[in-house]
């Protein structure tokens, strides 16, 4: 058995899944996270990345010295940042609601940013919708594979002018 703690634990926390948001397709210095995150104290943000280091959630892909101190490259690590089933289910339902409730804290940051930017071009790409579908395991299964290699092409910064959004998704089953 790992001494790891459970991937849960390590990502569900506000600061840290910001942290991962900023990594999620690229690599960032520790300064461009503290660029990225102005709002959190260099070290609040210092001490959660290493707690995602400790965890393997996050890695240094690249170091150099810049101003006579370690500037860190940092990128998603082996673990990235994905709470599986096995963990879902092994939650208690007080657990499960502190995760989700954190999740949306997350979305919702995000959200206040995006309306705090008040970017007329930003808005051309914002949306959100309910789509109810009546699925198995085996077919959600199937969906998630598809949605991935749907996806795959779009998850890595390419640097030509694209801009970066968050696809949230969340799966709750009718009562």
């Amino acid at each position: 058995m790992s001494d790891r703690p459970a991937l849960a634990d390590v990502v569900l926390h506000p600061v840290r899944l910001r942290i991962i948001q900023q990594l999620g397709g690229r690599n960032r210095t520790t300064a461009q996270l503290r660029e990225a995150l102005p709002d959190i104290p260099q070290a609040t943000l210092y001490r959660h990345v290493g707690a995602l280091l400790d965890a393997d959630v996050i890695t240094v892909v690249d170091e150099r010295r810049s101003r006579g101190a370690i500037e860190r490259t940092l990128a998603l690590g082996e673990r990235m940042a994905a709470v599986d089933r096995a963990e879902l289910s092994a939650m208690s339902g007080a657990q499960l609601r502190s995760a989700f409730l954190t999740f949306l804290g997350d979305v919702t940051g995000d959200f206040d940013r995006f309306l705090s930017a008040d970017s007329p071009r930003a808005r051309e790409l914002v949306g959100f919708a309910r789509t109810p579908l009546y699925v198995n395991t085996e077919d959600l299964a199937e969906i998630q594979t598809s949605l991935g290699e749907l996806l795959a092409p779009y998850l890595t910064e390419r640097g030509d002018g694209r801009r970066r959004v968050n696809l949230a998704t969340i799966l709750l089953p009718d009562p």
